[in-house]
Parts: structure tokens; sequence; C-alpha cells
């Protein structure tokens, strides 16, 4: 068989392989889809003739690093009478080697062009295939490697900044080359340092698929992720199982700069001998503090879950003390929350950040009023005259979608149908 020689194909495949950190299977793929790209190309400068796109998947290219060349090899069907010589050869000319030769048999046939055939131009196309398909290699392995890991935390290194987007350096595990992952300024901590090679814990959101230009990965410093690991990472009973966080609700970039990051952490357990916010906050506040550090500086209170309602917005509200809790629309979840005037700013928090992340963490939509000024019967009425406005809205919704139309409306309504059905009959 001819072979197109290719000098130095063997360590040109182990440089590649090292440089971008790809197996050397894979960037021999690359090269044999390279090298019958410029096949393609040289064929198509060959005839003017259109080629489909399915025209050369009978075409393959047969790499050999020990001669270092390349063979293009076709898969040809037996035929008596030749009429596409790229996908049929003559059975007469099959037998000339092989006497037993059948009609509609598949014979491999060496079709590789000579050299100087093979030309210029088909050249420049297989070596600009060849990075195409490299960086293809490279996206499919990231994809591989970190699909698994995606909605966990990783260790991470500034590398360098492109417009508001810190770009780090990334590792699946250990004695595994760095990747490059995107931390967006929306996913960035306001309180974070990010100078050339400083490490952050990392949550993984997405690994990016397509062909795509940059990072595969999106990363995030802000994500709840990020807290919920931290505490298991921290806390042995959140790892063991004995305690559970239940919910978590957090602002790590607050719509005001004069507001600072904020998380609110509801944790519980089966185990009437432990306390889980004990546990969460450790001796003289060890274990949080971590967390806190980690976070540099966000503010996380951790609070109790309780399946009542009540209790549960009640703590959500900490470090306000709540006097009473009125789920005054449980089916809407709406509850009113009475508090002394004292406690009032404590309760809604700094541009209502304490509220909003209640809410968030309970599901339930909290008004804060002060318990000396709230009147119940006028409430009450408020409410009820709510309701009956809402059920009325309900009432009228239900007789539309039923039809409840009188009878000079359905005459109407039957007079258009049988017009529009005619037109349709018409234009069909």
């Amino acid at each position: 068989m001819s072979m197109v020689p290719l000098p130095g194909l063997k360590d040109m495949v182990e440089g590649i392989s090292k440089e971008r950190n790809l197996p050397k299977h894979a960037v021999q793929a690359a090269l044999r889809e390279a090298l019958l790209k410029g096949y393609e190309r040289y064929r198509r400068t060959q005839k003017l003739d259109h080629f489909s796109e399915e025209y050369f998947d009978n075409f393959d290219v047969e790499l050999d690093a020990e001669q270092e060349g390349f063979r293009v090899l076709a898969n040809k069907t037996i035929v008596e009478e030749v009429i596409n010589p790229d996908h049929e050869i003559s059975l007469s000319e099959v037998q000339e080697v092989a006497t037993e030769a059948q009609p509609g048999s598949i014979v491999l046939v060496d079709v590789t062009p000579n050299q100087k055939e093979f030309g210029r131009m088909a050249a420049i196309q297989t070596k600009q295939v060849l990075a195409q398909k490299l960086r293809d290699q490279q996206r499919k392995m990231i994809q591989e490697e970190f699909k698994d890991l995606e909605e966990t935390v990783l260790q991470a290194r500034v590398l360098r900044f492109e417009r508001q987007s810190v770009i780090l350096a990334v590792t699946s595990s250990f004695g595994q080359p760095e990747v490059d992952a995107e931390l967006p300024k929306r996913e960035q901590l306001p309180n974070d340092n990010y100078r050339a090679n400083a490490t952050f814990k990392v949550y993984l959101k997405k690994v990016g698929e397509g062909s795509t230009r940059g990072p595969q990965l999106l990363v995030s410093r802000a994500d709840a992720g990020l807290v919920v690991y931290l505490f298991a990472n921290e806390v042995p009973e959140i790892e063991d199982g004995v305690v559970r966080i239940v919910a978590v609700a957090r602002e790590a970039n607050p719509p005001s700069r004069h507001v600072g990051p904020r998380t609110k952490i509801a944790v519980d357990t089966l185990d009437r001998d432990v306390d889980p916010v004990g546990a969460c906050i450790g001796a003289r506040g060890s274990r949080i503090q971590v967390v806190v550090n980690e976070l540099r500086g966000e503010k996380i209170d951790v609070i109790r879950w309780s399946p009542d309602p009540a209790t549960y917005i009640a703590n959500a509200l900490s470090p306000a003390r709540v006097d009473e809790v009125r789920l005054v629309a449980p089916e809407g979840r709406r509850a009113h929350i009475l508090v002394a005037e004292d406690q009032l700013s404590l309760a809604i928090g700094k541009e209502g950040q304490n509220v909003r992340l209640a809410a968030r963490l309970t599901g339930w939509k909290i008004d804060i009023k002060d318990i000396a000024k709230y009147d119940r019967a006028a409430e009450d009425t408020k409410l009820a005259a709510e309701a009956t406005r809402l059920e009325e809205l309900a009432g009228d919704y239900d007789a539309d979608e039923a039809g409840d139309y009188d009878d000079e409306e359905t005459a109407e309504f039957e007079e258009e149908e049988a017009v529009a059905t005619e037109e349709t009959e018409a234009s069909v």
C-alpha cells in the first residue's frame, strides 16, 4: 500500500499530547479526522461535481506511527459494472487478487493520493482542521472529567481577569492537569480579593457544552450550595446524617452596597440528644467561624427548623424577638408577624434584608406588624373582604372556562365557528 510520509509524526503526537494535556489516542483521532478533511478538500479541487456531506462516509485514514505516514482507505462495493468509482469497484479487478470475490461484497481499497498531488491547499486545510479538532477533543475531555462534579465544590486558583469575570484554574482530583473556569461578576463575593494566585473554594454550577470559546466551567462563590458544602465539611454531625440542612436562603450580592452579604440556614435533627444549631455553631463559635472566614465575613444565621409554620417563621426572623405569628391565610402562605416596637427594625433588617431572607427560607409571605398598633378586628375584616373578592373572581373565571354563555353568545359563537370551518376546508 502507498503512504504519504509525515516526518516526525511520533514526536508530534507526543508533543501535542503533553502541551494540551490530551491522551495520545485523542490526538491521533483528531489528526485522522483532519487528514480526512484534507483529503476531501483535495478531491473537491479535482472535480467540479458537487459532493454531498455523506459522500465521504466510506473513507477513512490510517496512521502509521512507526513508518511515520498515513494512508487513505475506502470501503467499496464489488459490482459488475462501476458507476461511482469512489464507492464501487469492478468484480474483474478484485478477482485478479481474490478469485473467490462475489458481487455485493465490501472490500477495503487503498486510495492514498500521491504526495505532490495532495497539494498545498489540502495541507493547509488539514492544519486548520487539526487545530479545531484538538480544541474539540479538549472540550470533550473536560466535559467527561467534570460532568459528574456539577453541584460540588472545587479548589480554585486565580489566573487572570477577562472583562468583569475572574478566570480560575481548577482540578478534578490530585494529579490531574488544571482547567480554566469562569467566575462571572454576578457569582463573585463583594468581600473577596481576587488577586493573582489567590486560592478559593468555588461551587461548580455548570459544565458547558458545544464549541463556544472560553472556559467551559461556570463556577460560583455566591451560590447557596457553597454554604451547604462548607457546613457539611466542618460539622461532622451533618456528614454523618445526624443533623440535616433543611433549607438555605442566601443573599451574597445584596441590591444595595450599604447592605452586606447574609445567609440564613435552617437545620434539624431526629436525635433528641443533639442540638442541631449548637452543632453547626460549635464550641465558642469555632465551626461557624471557619465558614464565615471562607466567605470573607458574610453574616450567617443558623436557625432551628420546625414542622410548625408559626414556630419556623419566628425562628427564621432571628435575631429579632417575635411575640406572635398569625397565619392569616394558610392556603396562600401568608402570615402577620407581631413584634414589639423596639424589635421592628431588627425584624425587618437593614433595607428589608432580614425579612426578605426569612420569607425565602420559609416560603411564606411575611408582613411585620407593631403589636401595640395591630387591630385584629380590622385586619380580619380586611382579609375576609379580600377572600370574598378572590372567590368571586375565581367563580367568574370558572364560568368562562366552562363556556357559560347565554343563547345569543352561543349562537354567535357557533356561526363564527361554522364560517371558520368552511374557510379552512376551502383553503385545504
